[in-house]
């Protein structure tokens, strides 16, 4: 987990740096001093100390009816719902030792870090781990887990109870006590809380002394605000939609007469047990959400996971009941990732962030941002040796002004303009620190921006009061320089040359082209594609290209590419992280012929599911536009196609966006108005759209829809929610090395 890596990485450097400028103790051993004392406090807090939004004024946009009687202004709102979950957690945390899993800790990276909890009066943060336990001095814990309290979790709980000192221990967890129920087979719905009073007792008897003091509750820990028109359920990251061939995998386990035709037909109650328990979780964690904010929503799903998801959302009870009394009228549309694969590993999105997320390597533990190398502002050395011995910078910074601004016009312009905003900051910063900065006009290179990163190194106070602005300008430069940087304009280049393939000729051509780049390693030079990207280039074809005509040509053409992908697979001397999940082995040396050839079947088994994808759509069958005289093939975006139609002047049913009613009444209403004029539910009917993409939303795709909407619709607000950020990579891991049916649920 981050934050205790931070703490380890933190401590190592101040002792390391000390040791090697003892004997000599000038400007630059200080300016490492200061720069780790800064660090310290900054990113040992996961650089995210936001405290702008304290509870009270939370509470306030909470209980105000006449600040939500409309959409305005609701991004500020949903942010006030996560800083006021934290603040509840911190009420408990006074002589406090914390211990916090991952889905917790990156929430609360971008909401505050633990800079939030230590102010509170918490002694110490650590990783949730069997190996991890309190001092003996530390009387009182509080664990704060995203998970359910039984199975791994609880024996986590009780390996850290039992091998410490506590007298008090306090469990909050983000999953409501009505999962905990359903978790243990009880569908009564009980008035008191009776799961977590028993674990309270357990943890009586874990302490050694049943008149000490163990206290359970739930807290919506849901939502990490990368900015305020885009929130991520941490918790969720590994979610994903279905896939066409989790069909075959639900059907496996059904009588003949029971199969299901399509994954339309599949139900919750169908789904196998860990998957019913993540999706009710979401559920209610979204509805004690929506509670805080008064929300009065109307769910929408295009796809077969969205349908289930957003029907159990409609027909919560509790959610149900909230709606009585909200005053803010919303649309929630869920949105299956896999309708559109291409739109989330292709390289046309002219983005910054995109990039520095792609290309940088995540941060410890997080799923949503990115570890910046910020040796160069040290005295240290930047060597292989030295790489863990400075804390990373990153690029959550919600407590510096002008790094905030700064990274959200990183995520709203366009590449070139975002690399100049990071100059114009930089500059700007400079000169308020009266450092000796030299003007230099025209295109923005990495070098010139870490010449100008080199001007606060010998000033301390200028580098504690820009550390947040620093690190996102690393984050930029590191990108600019890195080795893959230029093949993203050769990804966008070959992805083009697809679509005009697919213009002019059928599949077999485009799997001919790709054929000629896939190269073994010992082939391969730094500009060649890898085998991960690869396969992203083949997730990309198969999803555009849609339903397939099967014939021999076609048949043909796949044998080579996976003769060429198993020859290339059977080749890498080191397995990827990626290839060790797909094959199950974490070694070249234990990856044999037979399981190289079922890892590349299987991948395409998966790859001709997603061409079948969109099959049941009327309205979305298709991301490939034709080209013309005018103009070349384009990809179509199934997002935008979405916003399209929801803000069509003329209003037409939205045959592929389908309503899901949550009640007698509702259900009425859509009924009726098949034949009577009745007006049926429409997403653009509120002032506040939530586009809900689950599996995950790309920097590009967010841009994309916050435009749409403010051309067709000004005075409508739009809040994205999403599973995590994407990267092309993350894709092929979600979609080739991951158990969707089967989360883990540590049950």
């Amino acid at each position: 987990m981050p934050v205790a890596t931070i703490n380890l990485n933190l401590m190592q450097s101040h002792e390391v740096v000390n040791e090697q400028n003892a004997s000599n103790p000038g400007p630059s051993s200080t300016c490492v001093r200061i720069y780790l004392r800064h660090l310290r406090l900054t990113v040992r807090c996961c650089v995210s100390s936001c405290l702008s939004l304290c509870s009270r004024s939370s509470l306030r946009w909470f209980s105000d009816p006449e600040s939500m009687s409309d959409g305005a202004g609701v991004g500020p709102k949903f942010v006030g719902v996560a800083h006021h979950v934290w603040e509840k957690v911190c009420e408990k945390v006074k002589r406090a030792v914390v211990f916090m899993d991952a889905g917790c800790a990156e929430s609360l990276h971008w909401v505050g870090g633990i800079r939030k909890l230590l102010q509170a009066g918490a002694l110490n943060v650590k990783e949730f781990s069997s190996f991890e336990a309190g001092a003996p001095e530390q009387v009182k814990a509080v664990f704060v887990v995203s998970t359910l309290l039984k199975g791994r979790t609880a024996d986590i709980i009780r390996d850290i109870v039992t091998l410490s000192s506590f007298q008090y221990c306090v469990v909050i967890t983000a999953v409501s006590h009505s999962v905990h129920l359903l978790a243990n087979n009880v569908t009564a719905e009980l008035e008191q809380e009776l799961v977590f009073e028993q674990f309270g007792e357990l943890l009586c008897q874990w302490m050694g002394n049943l008149n000490y003091t163990g206290e359970v509750m739930h807290l919506p820990i849901l939502i990490a605000p990368l900015v305020p028109h885009l929130f991520i359920t941490t918790a969720y990251s590994s979610f994903f939609s279905f896939v066409p061939q989790d069909l075959r995998l639900l059907n496996n386990t059904r009588p003949d007469k029971k199969k299901f035709g399509s994954l339309n037909d599949v139900d919750y109650c169908s789904l196998p047990f860990e998957l019913q328990i993540q999706i009710r979780s979401l559920v209610s964690s979204l509805n004690s959400m929506f509670e805080l904010v008064q929300l009065k929503e109307e769910c929408f799903a295009v796809g077969p996971t969205s349908r289930i998801i957003a029907g159990e959302l409609a027909n919560y009870p509790q959610a149900k009941q909230r709606r009585k009394n909200a005053q803010l009228k919303a649309s929630i549309v869920f949105i299956d990732r896999t309708l559109d694969l291409s739109g989330s590993v292709a390289h046309h999105g002219d983005n910054l962030a995109e990039k520095i997320l792609s290309m940088l390597p995540k941060f410890p533990g997080l799923t949503n941002d990115v570890k910046v190398n910020m040796i160069d502002l040290t005295a240290v050395q930047n060597n292989e040796e030295t790489q863990n011995m400075i804390a990373p910078g990153c690029l959550s910074q919600p407590n510096d002004p002008s790094a905030k601004v700064l990274w959200e016009s990183m995520l709203n312009m366009k590449h070139k303009e975002a690399v100049m905003e990071v100059r114009r900051h930089l500059v700007e910063a400079a000169s308020k620190e009266n450092l000796p900065i030299k003007m230099s006009l025209g295109r923005v290179t990495p070098e010139q921006l870490n010449s100008y990163v080199q001007l606060f190194k010998t000033n301390l106070k200028a580098l504690e009061n820009h550390c947040g602005l620093l690190q996102l300008t690393m984050a930029t430069v590191q990108t600019l320089g890195h080795a893959s940087y230029s093949k993203w304009d050769n990804f966008l280049a070959f992805e083009r040359l697809l679509l005009q393939t697919l213009e002019d000729s059928d599949l077999s051509c485009v799997l001919t082209q790709l054929l000629s780049i896939i190269k073994s390693h010992g082939e391969r030079d730094s500009s060649d594609y890898n085998l991960e990207e690869i396969l992203v280039l083949l997730v990309y074809i198969y999803s555009v290209v849609g339903e397939l005509k099967l014939d021999s040509t076609v048949d043909k053409a796949e044998c080579e590419v996976k003769k060429a992908l198993l020859r290339s697979l059977c080749d890498e001397p080191n397995l990827s992280q990626v290839l060790q999940e797909m094959t199950g082995c974490s070694s070249a040396s234990e990856l044999t012929s037979d399981i190289a050839t079922d890892v590349v079947e299987q991948v395409f088994e998966t790859l001709r599911g997603i061409t079948r994808a969109r099959a049941h759509m009327k309205q979305f069958k298709t991301l490939h536009s034709p080209g013309g005289n005018a103009h070349q093939a384009m990809y179509k975006p199934l997002v935008k196609q979405i916003l399209e139609e929801v803000f069509h002047p003329d209003r037409p049913d939205t045959v592929d966006i389908e309503y899901m009613s949550g009640g007698l009444t509702e259900l009425l209403k859509t009924g009726f108005s098949m034949f009577m004029k009745v007006s049926r539910p429409h997403p653009s009917d509120h002032p506040l759209l939530i586009m809900f993409l689950l599996g995950g939303v790309t920097i590009s795709e967010v841009r994309m829809i916050k435009d749409l909407v403010s051309t067709y619709r000004p005075n409508c607000q739009v809040i994205v929610l999403s599973t995590r950020l994407l990267t092309p990579l993350d894709v092929t891991r979600l979609i080739f090395a991951n158990d969707r049916l089967h989360p883990d649920i540590g049950v």
